[in-house]
């Protein structure tokens, strides 16, 4: 019997892999021709987005100029979109799965599985859960896989070559899962570490918060290099003391250390820290968010200050110091250029000192101390 794919969530992630998933429903005999496709509606110049997504093969809100395959159907209808589905793909900020799940839950096929494309996590009183974990209970015990890599979503759209992670619980349904978005340009990896693959997704915005600080300043790639590498190890530490199961070789896949990088150069989050530093403590990170994201969300502000909670309520801030210096700057009205001062061994106004000599901020090499007493790890 043929699986039906559902999408739910049209947002410019969304279009970019219904083109793919589009696509490979119509070139493998086991999937569905159909893929229909959850679309919040909204009217735009006066006409439904679903009619023009329908009419047109289009997103033109939010992924205009690329066209979808014309067997990809907008509905703004979740339960009609996900009816009778065997797989379904979630897409879209998680405050909203609550409500939808519960709308979704027993109108898909028995035997249905999810995959999470949400790179974020949620956090309650008892500190971090995970996306999978949400989509999980509000669907009545779902296998639920998760899939997240370098993968910025003009550029899936575009056709350009880039690689995904997806970890999965049940290898039967990483494969299945695998079949339904790996093609030529879009290489897909399947390996059995769920929180590791998601996590990742979630806490490289933070560190992207850094980069764009770094680039904000006016500092180099080797500035931003050091940033991301700190940034990795304080990802993973966070990582395995909460889920010791998580493999090293996580961090390697494009999950890891790849979605890392091009976030840290090329994403949503990176771009408002740098405009945020610009701005000179004129705009909040709300007033960058809705002039420069077109309706889409800042995942990495969000994540930094549940972050914290949890290293504040544990009592273990100090040992994440990059964490605790992008979220000063962000939500303390910190000096940017207390971010190197945190990683490294010197006085902030030895910093600013620098900057107001040189007009950008110059150091001698200093040595940052990272990890256990006397670790030497990286230079600035």
């Amino acid at each position: 019997m043929k699986k039906r794919v559902a999408i739910v969530g049209s947002g410019n992630w969304g279009c970019a892999i219904a083109k793919i998933v589009g696509n490979n429903c119509t070139h493998h005999p086991h999937l569905e021709d159909e893929v229909r496709m959850w679309v919040f509606e909204e009217m735009v110049k006066g006409r439904k987005l679903t009619d023009i997504i329908n009419e047109e093969h289009e997103n033109v809100k939010y992924m205009p100029g690329v066209k979808l395959p014309t067997n990809v159907i907008a509905d703004p209808d979740v339960v009609s979109a996900t009816r009778g589905a065997n797989v379904l793909i979630f897409v879209l900020p998680h405050q909203f799965l609550g409500g939808l799940c519960k709308k979704i839950k027993g109108n898909h096929a028995q035997d249905c599985i999810a995959v999470s494309l949400i790179k974020g996590v949620h956090f309650d009183s008892k500190g971090m859960v995970l996306i999978s974990d949400m989509i999980k209970e509000g669907l009545n015990g779902m296998d639920v896989s998760v899939l997240m890599g370098a993968n910025l979503a003009k550029e899936v759209a575009g056709g350009a070559f880039c690689e995904t992670t997806i970890g999965y619980n049940v290898e039967e349904n990483g494969k299945l899962l695998h079949t339904i978005f790996n093609d030529p340009l879009f290489h897909v990896t399947i390996i059995n570490d769920v929180p590791g693959v998601e996590i990742c997704g979630a806490l490289k915005n933070i560190v992207a918060l850094g980069a764009g600080f770094t680039d904000g300043m006016g500092l180099g790639d080797n500035s931003k290099a050091a940033i991301i590498r700190i940034g990795l190890m304080e990802m993973k530490k966070f990582i395995q003391s909460r889920y010791p199961s998580v493999k090293d070789a996580t961090f390697f896949e494009s999950c890891g250390v790849a979605d890392l990088i091009v976030t840290c150069y090329g994403g949503r989050n990176r771009r408002c820290a740098e405009a945020f530093v610009k701005a000179g403590g004129r705009k909040s990170f709300e007033e960058l968010e809705r002039e420069l994201l077109n309706g889409q969300k800042l995942q990495g502000t969000l994540t930094i200050k549940e972050v914290m909670q949890i290293l504040q309520r544990e009592g273990i801030v100090d040992q994440y110091p990059l964490f605790k210096s992008i979220y000063n700057i962000a939500f303390e009205k910190a000096p940017v250029e207390s971010m190197l001062a945190t990683l490294g061994c010197f006085e902030l106004e030895q910093v600013l000192m620098a900057k107001n000599q040189f007009g950008q901020v110059v150091t001698k090499r200093t040595v940052v101390y990272y990890g256990k007493a006397g670790d030497r790890r990286a230079a600035l």
